[in-house]
């Protein structure tokens, strides 16, 4: 009398075993099951799909698409789950008619394995590619609207708009003040007493100039072509820099300043309601 298993418990183990000696599938099951994977574990590691690694544990070949992909999916799933592939693929051999002659069909399996999956379209580079555009539009349009941005800065901080090529309208109670035949008789002729106002004209050339009021707020930046001006009024004082004051002239409250700049220096100025003497 046995202890423990009776013999109707031992022979599925001796079933088992036999059909382990005769069933590739079962041997690539068992052995996977032994090195603790899941077939999404194989799958991973290998890249053969799911549906094959199951069809082959189950000795289904025919997913696989002939001889030459079984025999180098057997290949694969053994040393994916730590088993000698040569017998398996001797045994494969003997139950397929033999081990067909080499073709260079190895290459396409090995393709076929790892071909990645299908995948849809790539936003993430789309909205990358589409903000590189909107941000190449706004700066081509900062630099093409600078000038139209300075003198915009200029009436939104309460300075009196250019008498040249501003295209901020000029307040109609000095418009009426200014005589077209002389360019010292301009809407700063009749400023306030109370306030200085300095225009800058770019009449020899171009040049960079920047502007500040009391404060130290800043009026304008930027190159003046020849031929423009722009008029900067503050309660106190106006700060210049001139890039080349040679290029530039100068009317201060109303008075020109006959000051002989010279052509490429650069000027520091202050001018405060009672110049036009430079402070």
């Amino acid at each position: 009398m046995s202890i423990g298993n009776s013999p109707e418990d031992e022979r599925p183990f001796e079933d088992d075993r036999a059909e382990a000696h005769r069933s590739i599938g079962h041997a690539l099951r068992q052995a996977r099951i032994a090195a603790g994977l899941t077939v999404d574990d194989v799958t991973n590691a290998t890249r053969v799909r799911i549906a094959i690694v199951h069809a082959i544990e189950a000795d289904d070949f025919a997913p696989c698409g002939g001889d030459v992909y079984a025999r180098g999916h057997i290949r694969t799933l053994a040393k994916a789950v730590h088993l000698d592939p040569a017998p398996l693929l001797a045994q494969y051999d003997a139950q397929h008619g033999g081990r067909p002659a080499p073709t260079p069909a190895a290459p396409l399996f090995e393709a076929e394995r790892i071909r990645p999956e299908r995948r849809g379209p790539n936003w993430t580079a789309a909205m990358v590619a589409a903000i590189v555009a909107v941000v190449g539009f706004v700066g081509f349009t900062a630099f093409k609207g600078g000038d139209d941005s300075g003198a915009k800065t200029q009436v939104a901080e309460g300075s009196t708009p250019s008498t040249s090529k501003s295209a901020s309208p000029t307040p109609k109670s000095s418009k009426s003040d200014i005589p077209k035949s002389n360019p010292s008789d301009s809407a700063i002729a009749a400023a306030p007493q109370d306030k200085v106002t300095v225009q800058v004209s770019a009449a020899n050339g171009r040049s960079w100039i920047s502007a500040k009021d009391h404060n130290g707020r800043l009026l304008f930046d930027g190159l003046l072509k020849q031929g423009d001006s722009k008029t900067f009024q503050d309660s106190e004082k106006i700060n210049l820099v001139l890039g080349d004051a040679g290029a530039i002239q100068l009317y201060v409250n109303g008075k020109k300043i006959d000051d002989n700049f010279q052509s490429g220096a650069v000027e520091r100025l202050t001018y405060t309601k009672g110049d036009p003497q430079a402070g």
